[in-house]
């Protein structure tokens, strides 16, 4: 019997760490996940156990890595809006970049989002979230362009940012054709993804060449020193994606170790020295994942950068709650919440 879209989920997202303090599952107590559990929503808690049972946990590594790359959790696209695959140059003799358009409309004047999928800088495709982002684009009323950047550790940043910079930089030159307002274009990710949005912003601040109005950062992947110079509750490492996980994200991103005490410049978005001038901006997280600390973080930067900022913490959330039980209160209302702050930061400007 296949997998369904939610099992697939789950094992994309490598419900790893089962183990306190760094144990694998094997090694966790049997009372460490089952105290931690009572901290999950409970419409999250069945589920979770549900899954954990039928499918135990891995970590994606080197060794897993062709695993969880070889499943696809993408649903079925819907008849409309129109999706349209194409590629466009990439930048310094860079391959071309795969991407998909949804719902162009030649000559309109409609608000733009670039989406950036998530898979911790090492799994994922940008054609996985196209039946997702077909019923955003309904909803809003929008044209979305989201990006299929090439992976790590084969390409080491910069490579995927420089994709993304030049998927952002055909957005704008193609508005027309696009029926974009290039005054109204926002970058939205999740997970890796919204990492990726917040490294574009501000890359886009840095080179001056293309305004975005708009990040909305959902439980996005934004400091390396995660369990490495930071301490983690024990609960934090509990649950779908984990410390080891992303250590090796990191890690294959940066082509050094995550937590090193050099980066390359313009890889953490958390590294950066000043966050002014970025963008409005939406950043929430479940208040159980193992981002929820540095997602607060960032967003206490940006406030007391002057940077517009809504920040929502869900409690009893997990990494990915929101895609594994779409259909649980929470979920709802955090889809609810970062796609009306989407709304009304890409609402029409007057004058």
């Amino acid at each position: 019997m296949p997998m369904t879209r939610r099992e697939l989920l789950w094992a994309v997202l490598g419900t790893a760490a089962l183990g306190r303090w760094g144990l694998s599952s094997a090694e966790a107590p049997a009372n460490a996940a089952a105290d931690a559990a009572q901290l999950l929503d409970p419409q999250l808690r069945e589920i979770w156990a549900q899954l954990r049972q039928k499918y135990g946990s891995t970590d994606i590594t080197a060794r897993t890595l062709a695993q969880a790359r070889s499943r696809s959790w993408a649903s079925a696209r819907l008849a409309a809006p129109a999706v349209e695959e194409l590629r466009i140059a990439g930048r310094h003799g860079a391959p071309d970049v795969r991407c998909y358009v949804i719902n162009a409309a030649a000559g309109a004047s409609r608000a733009a989002i670039l989406h950036l999928h998530g898979g911790g800088f090492v799994t994922g495709t940008a054609s996985d979230s196209v039946p997702l982002l077909q019923r955003l684009a309904l909803e809003l009323g929008c044209v979305i362009v989201t990006v299929d950047y090439r992976l790590a550790p084969e390409t080491p940043f910069p490579g995927s940012l420089e994709d993304n910079y030049a998927a952002l930089l055909w957005l704008q030159q193609s508005a027309r054709r696009l029926g974009a307002d290039v005054r109204r274009i926002a970058v939205l990710g999740e997970s890796a993804g919204g990492g990726h949005a917040a490294m574009l912003a501000l890359a886009a601040r840095d080179r001056g060449e293309v305004s975005i109005a708009m990040q909305v950062l959902i439980y996005p992947m934004l400091d390396d020193r995660t369990d490495s110079a930071r301490s983690l509750l024990a609960h934090q490492r509990l649950y779908t994606w984990t410390a080891a996980s992303n250590r090796f994200g990191w890690t294959s991103l940066l082509g050094v170790p995550a937590g090193s005490g050099h980066t390359p410049a313009g890889a953490v978005p958390a590294r950066a020295v000043s966050l002014a001038g970025l963008p409005r901006t939406f950043i929430g997280a479940g208040a159980i994942d193992l981002f929820a600390d540095e997602d607060l973080d960032y967003a206490r930067r940006l406030v007391a950068a002057g940077v517009p900022t809504e920040c929502v913490l869900v409690p009893g959330a997990f990494h990915g709650f929101d895609l594994i039980a779409p259909e649980a209160d929470c979920s709802v209302r955090f889809r609810a919440a970062w796609s009306g702050a989407l709304a009304r930061g890409l609402a029409p400007r007057v004058g």
